[in-house]
């Protein structure tokens, strides 16, 4: 039995990104504790399938985080749902998911793990197709958090900053309200000292970007905190 609540390191690997199979060996033997297959642009079922079958042969956990009804396959061994709370379209707090269900002969809950997503990147493009209300403040951000994990039950709240490293000090005022949800943060983790700095607050951290710039997965390697 996977335990995602204790992973401390999560990379994202986007399908719309290229990627070698070189890279792909070394981010699995890199030390992070799972893969998600993660996307906001250009989701398909080619491309998505295409980086899955790369990761097939690898026994690390993979998660799908699926952006839309044509990227969903149930062969991962988790399927983290989001849903944002700061929207102003309730097409992503709610509508989204229900496409999942009516559209894809949906059959696996028990691998379903729900996100409470709380997007603060105003020009990332999650924040921009999910019209999320990115001018929240450290209040009103816990307050979201505080929402999702004692009246909605979500396992996961989701500070996202989607490519740009966020704010400390609301990632812990974030963590001070939540009981049961484990908190995932990610955005512009790209060194020790940022891996470090928001590990102390979220439980999780989320790294994506870092494999795609210069350096690439030998600068994930730095993020990989414990």
């Amino acid at each position: 039995m996977i335990d995602w609540k204790k992973w401390r390191h999560v990379t994202k690997l986007d399908p719309d990104k290229p990627i070698t199979p070189k890279d792909v060996a070394a981010i699995v033997d890199s030390g992070t504790d799972a893969i998600m297959v993660s996307g906001t642009q250009n989701i398909t079922k080619e491309n998505v399938a295409h980086l899955v079958d790369m990761l097939k042969d690898y026994s690390i956990p993979k998660v799908l985080e699926p952006a839309g009804a044509p990227g969903m396959r149930e062969d991962l061994d988790f399927i983290f749902v989001p849903s944002v709370f700061n929207t102003k379209n309730s097409k992503w707090l709610v509508g989204m998911q229900k496409d999942f269900v009516r559209d894809t002969n949906f059959n696996c809950w028990d691998k379903v793990i729900p996100e409470a997503y709380i997007i603060l990147n105003r020009f990332s493009a999650v924040a921009i197709v999910t019209r999320a209300d990115c001018g929240i403040g450290p209040k009103d951000a816990a307050a979201y958090a505080e929402l999702a994990d004692r009246f909605f039950k979500f396992p996961v709240v989701y500070i996202e900053y989607s490519g740009t490293y966020g704010n400390p000090e609301l990632v812990r005022a974030v963590r001070e309200k939540l009981h049961n949800s484990q908190l995932f943060y990610g955005g512009g983790i790209d060194s020790r000292e940022k891996a470090e700095t928001m590990a102390k607050y979220a439980h999780t951290i989320v790294v994506g970007n870092a494999v795609y710039r210069k350096g690439g997965v030998e600068k994930l390697k730095e993020t990989i905190v414990r």
